[in-house]
């Protein structure tokens, strides 16, 4: 890639959110997409569940605005919820006009899955790979269009704003983003310290950052290796708002295997009547709400690290061997055939599980139309607040949320895009002074650390000493690393290394504001909700 590169519209991402936006945008603009590793890399691509939409007759959207606004715990934009689940079908109906295969009844409607939190069957899947098989027809979509590139290995470094001109100001405007391009590397050497190449820069009239989730901010998740928090880091480091990053959640069963590297096993189980139990073989959802083994997440993460904590076990377990077992392998191939390759037949035998960081309710503060409080800034996907999670995200709404608000930005932005130029000339990357250090030790070491800081302190249930500690500890990590970021060229470790030491300062400091207990933020110092001072979003900028 040459020192500069101009698009219309740079999409940072590669997700459900990425694709969809850059499929609506691409016959108004020239769009490029880049994305850290293949184009299929991603969270939508391990998303098991589905996508709720209110699309039987049996249902209504004002229950799913109702479940929804239930988990959300008092914190759910109600307008923002109303205009996801309203919409919310019609982009069900276009994914399979875009040759998405939902799995269909044998009359041939849409086969609906109901998982914790749902009052009705309302979950669109495909089997237990929808995100794969949204992933996959998407791509194919996006790889045919003329009007989309798509760059694979490629890093965003940083937004480009009047800030890199030298120019102070409040109103802050996004002109695109510096970014490094890994392709010549992984061609010509598998060595680390042999990339040369200098960042570019790509100019943009529009920027959309859909960069996903930070899951690997924590030292177990669900995520996939390329979910580091950079659409958020890079937000902040620019001047946007910030919002709600104290609620992570933990996807309360994922497979506890010493190879399992956290698989996820779908809310939709416990949906099709598994049951959580102890390592005493005890049902004991009763005991922490009515709902039982259907209650939000939230609930179930936290009774499982109760019953974890009270028994001194290292994992509890969902049992579906009460099932047909020739059904359950109908609903969940991809979930047996994987905990079959680990020696655990679900249809015979009890699924040892765990909690695990899966998804962040907090991101860029975007409104309707996917904007951030930076001019030509978009976000969308769970690397935006919408403000439609709330405390705590109602299952397969993640999906949803892309779809809708990727759809609302891109039409925001076909008004505007003609009337917008590049308007300045932005020097190219700057790394004089910086030489190829070889102290991978220092970045490898301090991602782990923050990793586990974050796992230890940051968790599922909190404390005041638990976050004091955590802050004064990845604030040392911080100050270390920018200095060793300062004198060393820019490579994807680093990159990703100062995102999530940046983000867990996010989460730490979102979590010290909030003095209270709600949704997925908990804490022993403050059991109970404050609806009289805490009733408001946690927004954070970096000035």
């Amino acid at each position: 890639m040459t020192q500069e590169v101009k698009t219309d519209v740079l999409v940072i991402g590669s997700g459900i959110a990425g694709l969809y936006f850059a499929i609506n945008m691409a016959e108004h603009a020239k769009v490029t997409i880049i994305t850290k590793k293949e184009s299929s890399t991603s969270n939508t691509n391990w998303a098991q569940g589905g996508i709720a939409a209110t699309v039987d007759s049996n249902d209504d959207p004002k229950l799913h605005i109702a479940d929804t606004l239930d988990a959300g715990a008092g914190l759910c934009d109600k307008e923002m919820v109303s205009l996801m689940v309203h919409e919310g079908p019609d982009h069900i109906r276009r994914l399979i006009e875009l040759g998405v295969e939902f799995t269909t009844n044998p009359n041939h409607s849409l086969d609906l899955g109901k998982e914790g939190g749902h009052s009705r069957n309302r979950i669109v899947h495909a089997k237990d790979l929808t995100g794969r098989e949204v992933e996959t027809s998407l791509l194919e979509r996006v790889k045919a269009h003329k009007n989309i590139e798509l760059l694979e290995h490629h890093y965003a470094i940083e937004l480009i704003t009047e800030h890199h001109l030298g120019i102070k100001t409040n109103d802050i405007t996004c002109y695109g983003a510096y970014v490094l391009d890994t392709v010549e590397k992984k061609k010509k050497s598998k060595k680390k310290k042999k990339l040369k190449k200098e960042p570019t820069k790509i100019l943009a009239k529009v920027t959309m950052v859909a960069s996903g989730g930070l899951g690997h901010v924590y030292l177990h998740t669900t995520n996939p290796d390329i979910a580091t928090g950079d659409g958020i880091a890079m937000a902040y480091r620019a001047g946007a708002e910030i919002a709600n990053m104290e609620f992570i959640q933990f996807h309360p069963t994922t497979l506890f295997h010493p190879k399992a590297k956290s698989f996820l096993i779908s809310e939709a189980v416990r949906g099709f009547g598994g049951i959580l139990r102890n390592g005493d073989g005890e049902a004991f959802m009763a005991e922490y709400d009515k709902r039982e083994n259907l209650a939000p997440r939230d609930i179930v993460a936290r009774a499982i690290d109760s019953e974890m904590k009270n028994s001194g076990d290292e994992c509890v377990f969902l049992d579906v061997t009460h099932i047909d077992a020739e059904k359950v392998k109908e609903h969940f191939p991809y979930i047996y055939e994987t905990c079959l390759g680990y020696g655990i037949d679900m249809t015979k035998e009890m699924i040892p599980v765990v909690p695990a960081a899966h998804y962040s309710c907090g991101g860029i503060r975007t409104d309707a139309h996917g904007r951030s409080t930076i001019n030509r800034l978009y976000s969308c996907g769970e690397t935006s607040c919408t403000g439609v999670h709330g405390a705590n995200r109602l299952a397969s709404n993640s999906l949803l949320e892309a779809l809708v608000f990727a759809k609302r930005a891109s039409d925001d932005i076909k008004k505007q895009l003609k009337k917008i130029d590049y308007e300045h000339e932005f020097p190219k990357w700057d790394d004089s002074g910086t030489d190829n250090q070889e102290e991978w030790i220092l970045v490898e070491h301090n991602k782990r650390e923050t990793q586990a800081i974050m796992n230890d302190y940051v968790g599922i249930v909190r404390s005041d000493l638990r976050l004091d500690r955590a802050r004064r500890r990845i604030d040392f990590l911080k100050e270390e690393t920018e200095a060793y970021y300062k004198k060393t060229k820019i490579t994807p470790e680093i990159i990703e290394l100062r995102n999530i030491i940046k983000v867990a300062s996010l989460i730490i400091e979102g979590a010290i504001k909030r003095r209270e207990s709600r949704g997925l933020h908990y804490t022993t110092d403050f059991p109970q909700k404050d609806n009289k001072h805490y009733l408001t979003d946690t927004v954070l900028r970096s000035f």
